[in-house]
Formats: C-alpha cells, sequence, structure tokens
C-alpha cells in the first residue's frame, strides 16, 4: 500500500546558505527526496550548461587500434573478440602495454572509457605465463566488484584461472571457502577485505599485484585508511595500479607512498563526455516531478532510462509509483539486501525492466550496455556526483541523454 501525501509542486530551491566549508549549498523538500545536501557552489542548471557540448553527430570517431595487435595469448584473445571488443579504447591502448611491461601505472579517465578491461586483460595474461601469479582489486562498492567478476569470467573462458568476490551482505562463510581455494584474483570492497584479513583467512603475502579502481569515490566513502592498512599486508615488490576519473591532493599522497615510479596515463581530455547531450526540465506550469517523468518515460526513445533520486526511501517511494503507473521498473539503494541489487542490475541489464530507480549507490562503476537516458530526479550533491551520474549513459562512445529537474 501507499501512503498519498502532498505532492511537489515547486522548482525553486530554499534555504540558501553557506556550509562550513563556504561552499554555497541549495537545498529543499519534496516527496522523494526529502532535505538533502544539495548541489554545491551554483545552481545546478549553470554547470550542466557549463559542461554540456552541442549535440554529436551520428557517428563518432572511434580509436583505431584493433584488438588483433595486442601481444598475448590466443585463447584471451578470442574470448575479447567474443565479446565484440575489436577496437582498443584509448585507456586500454596506453595502460595494457604498461602493465604488461610490469610497470606501476596512475590511469586517468572518464567514466565509461573501458578501465576495467585495460587492467584485467593483462592480469589475464600475467596469470597464463605465471600460474602462482595472484593480483588483489580493491573497489569501492559491491556493484562495481561484482561487475568485475562478471567482465572477468566472460575473458577466461576456457583459461585456468581461478577468481573470487568478497564483499559485505553476502555470505562470509562462502567467502572463506572461496579463499582456501587460493584463487588467483581476488575482487573486494575494503571493509570485507579487512574483516577477512583480520580473521587471518586472506593472506596477501603472495600476491603480486594491487589495483585500486575509483580512487576518488573511496576516499569519497572514507575508506582511506582501511585501505592503507590492507597495503600494508602486501608485500613490498609488487605491481600497483590505480585508476580514477579524478585525482585530487589525497590520492596524490596515497600514490607516492604506495608505488614505485609510476608513469600517469591520463585520456581525460574533459570533464564529460562529449557524446553526452544534456538539458534541464524545469517544473512548472503547476505540473509535479512525477507527472513530468510519467510524460517523458511514455515517449518512445525513452527505450532504456536510469533515474537518480537522493534518498533510500525516496527512490523506493518513486519506483513504486512508477509501477503502479504501468511501467517496468526496478529500484536499488543501500537498503536492498544484495541479493535483490544483483537481481534489479540484471533485470535492468537484461531489458526485463526499462527503467531502474537508484540513488547514488549506482552512479559510479555501474556498466550497462544502450542506456539511453540518464534523469536526475532529484538534483545531485556535488558537480563531481553529477558527473558520475550522466556518465551511465553515452558509454563506449555510444549516444546519451542527460536530463536534470529543477
Amino acid at each position: 500500500m501507499f501512503i498519498n501525501r502532498r505532492p511537489f509542486h515547486s522548482s525553486r530551491f530554499t534555504n540558501n546558505r553557506r556550509s562550513n566549508s563556504g561552499t554555497r549549498r541549495y537545498s529543499g523538500n519534496n516527496r522523494y527526496g526529502g532535505r538533502g545536501r544539495g548541489v554545491a557552489s551554483v545552481p545546478i542548471h549553470s554547470f550542466i550548461q557549463k559542461a554540456s557540448i552541442q549535440a554529436p553527430k551520428n557517428t563518432v570517431q572511434l580509436p583505431t587500434v584493433r584488438i588483433e595487435s595486442l601481444t598475448i595469448d590466443k585463447r584471451l584473445k578470442i574470448n575479447i573478440l567474443s565479446r565484440e571488443y575489436k577496437i582498443l579504447m584509448p585507456i586500454q591502448e596506453k595502460v595494457i602495454p604498461a602493465i604488461l611491461e610490469g610497470k606501476d601505472v596512475i590511469g586517468i579517465a572518464n567514466t565509461g572509457t573501458g578501465k576495467t578491461a585495460a587492467f584485467l586483460i593483462p592480469i589475464i595474461e600475467k596469470v597464463i605465463k605465471n600460474p602462482s601469479y595472484r593480483a588483489l582489486i580493491i573497489t569501492p562498492t559491491r556493484e562495481l566488484a561484482l561487475q568485475i567478476q562478471e567482465e572477468l569470467r566472460s575473458f577466461i573462458k576456457g583459461i585456468r584461472l581461478y577468481s573470487t568476490f568478497c564483499i559485505g551482505q553476502s555470505s562470509m562463510h562462502n567467502q572463506i571457502y572461496e579463499l582456501r581455494r587460493n584463487p588467483h584474483v581476488v575482487i573486494g570492497t575494503p571493509g570485507r577485505l579487512k574483516d577477512l584479513i583480520e580473521r587471518k583467512v586472506l593472506n596477501l603475502g603472495q600476491f603480486n599485484m594491487i589495483v585500486l579502481d575509483e580512487v576518488d569515490r573511496m576516499l569519497d566513502m572514507g575508506f582511506s585508511r582501511d585501505v592503507k592498512h590492507i597495503i600494508s599486508f602486501l608485500p613490498i615488490k609488487r605491481q600497483s595500479l590505480f585508476f580514477s576519473a579524478t585525482v585530487s591532493a589525497e590520492i596524490n599522497r596515497i600514490i607516492t607512498t604506495f608505488v614505485t615510479n609510476p608513469i600517469t596515463i591520463s585520456v581525460k581530455t574533459q570533464e564529460t563526455v562529449s557524446h553526452i547531450k544534456q538539458d534541464v526540465i524545469r517544473i512548472n506550469g503547476g505540473k509535479t516531478k512525477i507527472e513530468v517523468l510519467d510524460e517523458l518515460l511514455r515517449k518512445e526513445e525513452y527505450r532504456k532510462v536510469l533515474v537518480f533520486g537522493r534518498t533510500k526511501f525516496g527512490v523506493e517511494r518513486l519506483g513504486r509509483d512508477l509501477y503502479q503507473k504501468g511501467f517496468k521498473v526496478t529500484s536499488i539503494h543501500g537498503n536492498k539486501s544484495q541479493i535483490k541489487r544483483q537481481q534489479a542490475i540484471r533485470m535492468f541489464k537484461e531489458d526485463v525492466v526499462r527503467v531502474l530507480v537508484a540513488t547514488d549507490v549506482a552512479a559510479r562503476g555501474l556498466d550497462i550496455d544502450n542506456i539511453t537516458h540518464v534523469i536526475n530526479y532529484d538534483i545531485p550533491a556535488t558537480y563531481e556526483d553529477y558527473i558520475h551520474r550522466i556518465g551511465r549513459t553515452g558509454r563506449a562512445y555510444k549516444l546519451g541523454t542527460a536530463l536534470t529537474f529543477v
């Protein structure tokens, strides 16, 4: 049952104030979002206009280096090609050879540019050549860990490589059992990895490589201390890889502490990818946000839509309201169990539903093909959150559209 409450009618933001850091923030009340942090620095429409680029042409110039040019095992190459990956993305073209040469790498690239394959391919190649090789991959979210695991599995068909993932809200017993089988690749989130180390189940002394993915997000989520603790158990002689869309002063401090003569590879040329068309939807004329969203989702071009809300409660309510209006929809947020979160992502990936309503738990690392639109139903808290939200569409040089309700 749903409780009827007075809908949100205003597009204005109230309580314009400055935070402790001196940054101006905007907040407001609405039915689904509650009172939140708002957007830092300037009204949302200002930075959208600033970041916007004219809608791209139907053809986008792609990289020209082909998968066949990689000097890797034939089985691995066949598996990559079977995923219809024929041409290397820029980050892959530059990072893969450096990793294969054993160099420490700092990779900086926009979201959706192929960073995952850039480190998985050389890891697999190293294991093929040396079955005792071990790699640890640390990610900020469970969804990203599972996504990396899925992509890894698609690359290792017919190859003797064993992997496991260690994440929260999943069976500790099963993860301990998997680790006792001495997997080549361990993928996990900081909190669960730390727990397994303290239980003396995960021994990092024999690991040859560490990969930190989405480093900026890990710091945002307060994992800096856990990551440093985990790294302290790795051997001094190792290969270290850091991947991030941004590099702050704090990230630089971590990097300089744990890498040796790293090379920095950056293919980030602008803050948003050029093939994402951005716009603002102003809520006025007496209509509510849910009414405007309903009208948009009924249009034919809105084939696969990711809708971002601010709070767990608001996302759940919005998903239920859209379901009552006849849409095939599911939701994902922090209060859902890991099984239900995985099920929601699978349903969206496989087009069982065409609308996914999510909190910012889905803003990073979620790699789902052919999302036509990202809609910021609630304004993101920061410009960085905005960048990562809209990066869920327009992936791999495809076209995408991002809309923000104000």
